[in-house]
């Protein structure tokens, strides 16, 4: 029997196979999360989350930031929704409260971090949750900083945050008694299918981008110049953030980007998934069609500088509670 030589090992055989491995674990949240979103941009009635929120704005806008339990919608597909729930009479602090937190607080995101920093765990053949130190951190976190960016927007009128097109639109709805026209079955499945495959390939392209780049930094760069910057904690935080604003990953699968990156500590790779899906490159554009300029940029500063303290804490805390817990 003849068997096929096996290639040399080279640097980039190393780099191809760091990139499958990522690749292939990733790809279907990224699939699964945009069919999601584009049957919910097409069956989910636009007033439907208004009438399920209370009346209370402070506590809407805390019930706001677990819609993405319920709604679950990736950063990408979220933004173009928020705009529409807004122009039909969604209160702003709920908008941007589900719009931060939806790309963290839903339930593809938890299974995807839960699978990359292999939290779960076989116990008598059955799969159980283990120590889901980091999946608890992110998601509890997001609901943080996400309630609090809202809270802060209820002190200002909705003409200071959103752009004057969108303050056009809530000023030019039709009367609440006219009736939207109706719309097919098929055609409502069919917009839902060119929906997710717009995303799909969207998103798809960025995770790719990303998993390029930390394949090759994975792989190829010095770690002893890595060491360097991720163990020091004030250097690590703010480079890993910056990290994540550059690459602009997908929240159903950037879990496989971060967990890889054993030089980095916990807490920093808690700060590169929180702050990623709120703000990056591509979010910086899509959230100016929506708020003014000076908003957003407030939104990138605020986030970064939140996130950057309270990470180490952050961690530290649900570490504390899980230890706490144990039998």
């Amino acid at each position: 029997m003849i068997l096929a030589a096996l290639p040399d090992p080279s640097r980039l055989g190393d780099v191809l196979m760091a990139f499958l491995s990522i690749l292939f674990e990733g790809a279907p949240y990224i699939m699964v999360g945009t069919l999601l979103s584009g049957l919910i941009d097409a069956f989910l009635p636009a007033k439907l989350l208004d009438r399920l929120l209370p009346r209370n704005r402070v506590f809407s806008t805390l019930i706001a930031g677990f819609l993405g339990l319920i709604f679950p919608v990736c950063e990408c597909a979220v933004v173009p929704v928020i705009r529409r729930l807004v122009q039909k009479g969604l209160p702003l602090s709920c908008a941007l409260t589900y719009m931060l937190s939806a790309p963290i607080m839903n339930p593809i995101v938890a299974v995807s971090t839960l699978t990359a920093f292999k939290e779960f765990q076989k116990v008598t053949g059955w799969l159980e949750i283990g120590n889901a130190t980091m999946t608890l951190a992110r998601l509890s976190l997001g609901y943080a900083v996400a309630v609090t960016v809202g809270l802060i927007v209820l002190r200002f009128r909705p003409g200071r945050v959103l752009n004057a097109s969108i303050i056009e639109g809530i000023e030019a709805q039709r009367p609440e008694g006219s009736a939207a026209p109706k719309v097919p079955f098929n055609s409502r499945l069919v917009h839902a299918m060119r929906t997710a495959m717009r995303d799909f390939l969207d998103t798809g392209m960025y995770f790719t981008i990303g998993v390029i780049i930390t394949s090759v930094f994975n792989t190829q760069v010095n770690q002893a110049i890595l060491d360097s910057v991720a163990g020091n904690e004030w250097l690590a935080l703010p480079s890993i953030m910056g990290l994540a604003f550059v690459l602009s990953l997908c929240s159903t699968s950037d879990a496989f980007i971060a967990a890889p990156m054993a030089a980095f500590s916990q807490a920093a790779k808690l700060a590169f998934l929180v702050f990623g899906p709120m703000m990056d490159i591509k979010l910086m554009f899509m959230y100016s069609v929506v708020f003014r300029r000076r908003v957003v940029l407030l939104m990138l500063v605020g986030t970064f500088l939140l996130i950057g303290l309270m990470s180490q804490p952050w961690i530290s805390l649900i570490e504390m509670l899980q230890t706490s817990t144990k039998p």
